[in-house]
């Protein structure tokens, strides 16, 4: 099924990123840059540890943000990573920056790789992300709910996540 936010950008209009990614034999979807004109890249989640790790030694040394989406009933999942390199950053120029997104879909396997082995940020990040939206990360050292009790049943920022008419806590006090 195709992602109603996945448009697919032609080859030869490829960013830079998405280009070099390639060239590096690391594969790769360009997607329409966001509205700021950052470079939106598809990734699978075979090759995510893959590609991040390559950016990761050309430069992108901050993992800004990673979170994830729902892109309605029926539709996928999306784990978002916004990259940053920060070290070139100068005041006259802006760092160079990449966003990668890796398409779930939400009746199939929801587990991604961690990233936590390459960026300890991603740490809450992700475990943020399995308890709004039920995907796992693989490798993460502690992967438990976050915000939710561990005993909470869904997923509560999914869009077709019914709300309980009420929660008992037990043993509380």
């Amino acid at each position: 099924m195709t992602s109603k936010s996945e448009s697919l950008v032609e080859e030869n209009n490829s960013g830079p990123i998405s280009n070099w990614l390639s060239q590096k034999g690391l594969e790769n979807i360009s997607l329409q840059d966001d509205h700021l004109g950052i470079e939106i890249i598809k990734v699978n989640t075979n090759n995510l540890l893959a590609v991040v790790e390559a950016l990761k030694n050309d430069g992108f040394n901050y993992l800004q943000c990673q979170g994830g989406y729902d892109e309605g009933p029926g539709l996928n999942i999306v784990c978002f990573y916004n990259l940053i390199e920060m070290n070139k950053a100068k005041k006259d120029c802006s760092p160079r920056e990449v966003r990668l997104k890796v398409f779930l879909s939400r009746d199939g396997d929801l587990t991604v790789p961690s990233l936590y082995s390459l960026f300890r940020g991603a740490d809450w990040q992700e475990r943020e992300t399995f308890d709004m939206y039920g995907v796992n990360f693989i490798g993460h050292p502690h992967p438990k709910r976050l915000l939710m009790p561990e005993d909470w049943k869904g997923w509560p920022l999914r869009k077709d996540y019914i709300q309980p008419d009420f929660y008992e806590m037990q043993d509380a006090y």
